[in-house]
């Protein structure tokens, strides 16, 4: 069976032309596919009906099978898709009040940055998606969005995995959202714990998408403690890797920053992220952090996540606190696969670990 979805367009094209169709035929299948959002092939009526069986005999629109699915009473739907090898891998559909739909998807099966905060890096990796497989999570809420009247507007790299360690892939669809999926690339963004070599690769690709940096802490006794990635960059490199971006791309980067209760989000530390970040065009996006069960940190509360933004005003940096999403469910990366396995390995009756 050939995934269409790993097709490009010249591919979709000599796929239709070998199969002795004219060539507007490729052009019809490729609309229903991107332009339409069409999750079936009975629903492409304009495609003769002997094209249709043969499609359906032959192709598949994407390998994702949907594992689990939660919906949040804010509209957010976080969904787990389990890939042909029995892989597991999460995305989200967040609803804002102001007309956005962003997609936050996965760029790998599992993750090796092993930070300490985060449910998908507590177990470990297990392999690379590819561009197609990447992309399908977000063509699947488009088409659903496209079905009731609505679109996808925005698609953000921060589900499972860390994508610059899947960079070609990761930069592969990256362009097919933008070309194909008709996402605006400046309403794209790849967020990464802070691979340098890979920071300075994307400052060269000339991409408009947004950069983001997950950051988490301002010194690197700290960084290295939540994040094991900074023993091998620290922050000297990573900042200096980011001020050269700006000035290669001219474009702002995005640092990413979970409040933890009593661990990061004191003013003292919101000082010394300043004076590290100061005269970087730079934005600091706070979240409040979703707890996980291998991780015994809470959430700040509103007074210390306004003394925090207060402070980095200080120094110049702007900042603002995410709106948390999908709180009810399982919103954190990787909570929700979690279950599914817990839920896999006791209806399996021997405890032994699957998928990750």
């Amino acid at each position: 069976m050939i995934d269409l979805y790993t097709l490009d367009r010249p591919g979709l094209d000599a796929l239709l032309a070998g199969w002795g169709q004219r060539r507007f035929r490729a052009k019809q299948l490729w609309s229903w596919m991107y332009d339409k959002g069409a999750a079936d092939f009975d629903e492409m009526t304009d495609l003769p009906a002997g094209l249709r069986e043969r499609l359906a005999r032959e192709a598949t629109l994407g390998s994702l099978q949907l594992a689990e699915e939660q919906h949040s009473a804010d509209g957010t739907i976080k969904r787990v898709w389990r890939l042909p090898d029995g892989q597991l891998i999460e995305s989200v559909l967040m609803p804002y009040r102001d007309g956005r739909r962003t997609a936050c998807i996965s760029s790998q099966a599992g993750c090796a940055m092993a930070c300490a905060f985060c449910a998908t890096g507590q177990m470990g990796f297990a392999r690379q998606l590819s561009a197609a497989e990447i992309v399908e999570q977000a063509l699947r809420f488009s088409g659903e969005l496209q079905a009731r009247g609505e679109r996808l507007s925005n698609v953000v790299l921060m589900g499972m995995g860390e994508p610059f360690h899947n960079y070609d892939a990761v930069i592969e669809a990256v362009r097919r959202l933008n070309t194909d999926l008709g996402i605006g690339a400046r309403h794209i963004t790849v967020s990464t714990v802070g691979l340098v070599p890979q920071i300075r690769r994307f400052a060269e690709e000339g991409l408009q998408v947004t950069l983001a940096i997950s950051l988490h802490a301002a010194t690197d006794d700290a960084r290295s403690a939540l994040m094991p990635i900074n023993r091998r960059w620290p922050l000297d490199e990573l900042i200096a890797a980011c001020r050269d971006y700006v000035d290669r791309t001219h474009r702002r980067v995005t640092f990413e920053w979970a409040l933890i209760q009593g661990v990061n989000d004191d003013v003292a530390t919101a000082e010394r992220l300043g004076r590290l970040l100061q005269g970087l065009h730079c934005h600091v996006n706070l979240i409040p952090l979703n707890p996980t069960a291998g991780y015994d940190g809470g959430p700040s509360g509103e007074p210390a996540v306004a003394g925090f933004i207060e402070a980095l005003g200080r120094f110049g940096v702007p900042a603002t606190a995410r709106v948390r999403r999908g709180i009810d469910i399982d919103a954190g990366c990787g909570q929700l696969k979690a279950k599914v396995l817990r839920r896999e390995r006791a209806q399996s009756g021997d405890g032994s670990a699957s998928y990750s």
